[in-house]
């Protein structure tokens, strides 16, 4: 080995170094977190030609523990599940999470915040949302001559 080499080699094994230190905190991070819970609620987002429709599902909220605000794109659904368990138990499984919850959801284009409606009925809550009258497609009438 020539001697000039010598602080390419180092250099290179302080590059590994730090990849491996990186590597190493991602992997303990991942294990050390606690596991996320799903995305609640889930929701269906669609549109006709004058409103967008959100469709989420709620079972169990009643409306009023829900807070709903919107801006010109996007929609936010707030509040907390609650599970009421009776008794002492031990769960063998888990897969319905309590606690607060937050679901912004971006919207593909202005809305009217004015005249946003929202129903809660059987457990989806369904919020209708009105375009801009700016971004509503507007027919353009072709004279003839």
């Amino acid at each position: 080995m020539r001697w000039g080499m010598l602080p390419s080699l180092f250099a290179e094994l302080e590059r590994v170094k730090e990849e491996m230190d990186r590597f190493f905190e991602e992997i303990s991070e991942g294990i050390l977190k606690e596991p996320a819970a799903g995305v609640f609620p889930l929701v269906n987002l669609t549109e006709d030609e004058n409103n967008y429709y959100v469709r989420a599902e709620l079972p169990g909220i009643k409306p009023e523990e829900l807070d709903i605000s919107v801006t010109e794109n996007t929609l936010t659904i707030s509040g907390e599940r609650k599970i009421k368990v009776e008794g002492d138990v031990d769960y063998h499984r888990k897969e319905r999470e309590e606690g607060r919850f937050s679901r912004a959801i971006s919207l593909p284009g202005e809305i009217d915040p004015d005249k946003v409606e929202a129903r809660c009925k059987n457990g989806i809550l369904t919020v209708i949302l009105p375009k801009a009258e700016k971004t509503k497609p507007r027919k353009i009438s072709i004279k003839s001559e």
